[in-house]
């Protein structure tokens, strides 16, 4: 298992100076340099580059002046709130749909699901999102275009979580506050979360229905547990490191479509200040904004990977 974990580790590292190096680049082709080298040969400057990022110096925005870390955290918790929220729906979408597909494989039920997810993945993010807002806030009526909360609330930034900052703030609007914000937050969320459900749906049926043919399954079954306990017990722990495999690959999907989905619902996030930046070549803030999305990938996928270490016995078994 140690050597395995090292493998691992060496192989994020590895991904991070690919990184850095990529960003490197990127702050080159700026006309007004963003950091002062000493260095001569791009070879010293890129060490020199890699001590600004060490000492959190990631440069100033061409166009606020600002600092682009402060910049960065300004817009990230927007982000990370929406993250959540579908990476909730992923979860619990994914694998309800997945385990409903599984117990009721070949039937009506099973061709629904399947069929739904295939469509789920075949459109892209952006219709599906624009598909969304025709619906049910054009057509209905019942959710909002766009934005966090409606414009007659005002709510102090505390955490930047709007809707923490609903319940803990002081204002006078009460509940309604945080229910604008949460109406906000749906079918952004949704939109976030549809491909990667529907690739976890899937992932997750065709993990169940190999397992269930063990012949573990069929001694649990001889023994008269009922069908829940055999696949919430013994199936999902079993097929939870392949679920778990795919949910790191899932991250760099919610990733692109996180700049996608915030830019369509002018969400304040991460996305829609790195296509402002992309727009206007603000190079400092490309490079920042890259280089802290990847690095939240990579380092993602490394904990999945040490997790799914952990839940592999065979690596967790003594070499006799």
């Amino acid at each position: 298992m140690l050597l395995s974990i090292l493998r691992t580790l060496i192989t994020a590292l590895i991904s991070l100076i690919g990184l850095t190096i990529l960003t490197f680049v990127i702050s080159q082709q700026d006309s007004t340099p963003l950091h002062d080298f000493q260095s001569n040969h791009w070879f010293g400057q890129y060490f020199e580059y890699l001590s600004f990022l060490l000492s959190a110096n990631w440069g100033d925005s061409n166009l606020t002046g600002a600092p682009v870390l402060n910049e960065f955290f300004k817009y990230f918790p927007a982000s990370l709130e929406l993250l959540f929220f579908a990476i909730l729906i992923v979860v619990i979408g994914g694998l309800g749909f997945g385990i409903l597909a599984a117990k009721n494989r070949g039937n009506w039920v099973d061709n629904s699901v399947m069929g739904a997810t295939l469509v789920g993945y075949s459109i892209p993010i952006f219709w599906w999102g624009l598909l969304l807002v025709l619906f049910f806030s054009l057509f209905l009526g019942v959710t909002p275009v766009a934005g966090r909360i409606d414009y007659q609330y005002y709510i102090e930034p505390i955490s930047r979580f709007m809707l923490l900052d609903t319940l803990i703030g002081e204002h006078q609007y009460g509940g309604a506050a945080f229910f604008s914000a949460l109406n906000h937050l749906i079918l952004p969320a949704i939109t976030l979360s549809w491909v990667p459900m529907a690739i976890m749906a899937r992932m997750t049926r065709s993990s169940l229905v190999n397992i269930l043919k063990f012949e573990y399954i069929r001694t649990a079954r001889s023994k008269g547990l009922s069908e829940s306990r055999i696949i919430w017990v013994h199936a999902i722990r079993n097929a939870m490191q392949s679920l778990l495999a795919i949910g790191g690959l899932q991250i760099s999907i919610l990733m692109t479509g996180l700049i996608i989905t915030e830019y369509i619902f002018a969400w304040p996030g991460i996305g829609h200040w790195l296509l402002n930046s992309v727009a206007r070549q603000d190079y400092p803030s490309i490079q920042g904004g890259i280089l802290a999305l990847s690095a939240m990938v990579i380092l993602f996928n490394l904990l999945i990977d040490l997790l799914t270490n952990y839940l592999d016995p065979r690596k967790r078994r003594p070499i006799s």
